[in-house]
């Protein structure tokens, strides 16, 4: 899944994009086609803005949901990194015999 969202320039109507997490009340970034300064709030009264903070708001939730989601599966079990005595355990076996 991405991470961006997707942002239409209130002047040039170019649209781009922009990291969600970044997209917060508050925030502003130049258009990189007409260099516009956009500020992101969320009591905005233009359509484009409001949509770009929604969908923003909608990809951080998701996030999170799949970083909780990720957490409490790899606490239950060992990580996929994790090599273990398993293989040096079997060596030893086969030394011994």
């Amino acid at each position: 899944m991405l991470d961006t969202v997707q942002v239409k320039c209130t002047r040039c109507k170019t649209v781009f994009r922009e990291r969600a997490k970044r997209m917060q009340s508050g925030f502003s970034r130049q258009c990189p086609c007409c260099e516009v300064v956009l500020f992101f709030e969320d009591d905005s009264q233009d359509t484009n803005m409001k949509r770009a903070m929604r969908s923003a708001r909608h990809v951080r939730r998701e996030l999170r949901e799949l970083e909780a989601a990720g957490a409490k599966s790899s606490s239950g079990g060992m990580s996929r990194r994790y090599g273990g005595r398993g293989r040096s355990d079997a060596r030893a076996e086969e030394d011994a015999e």
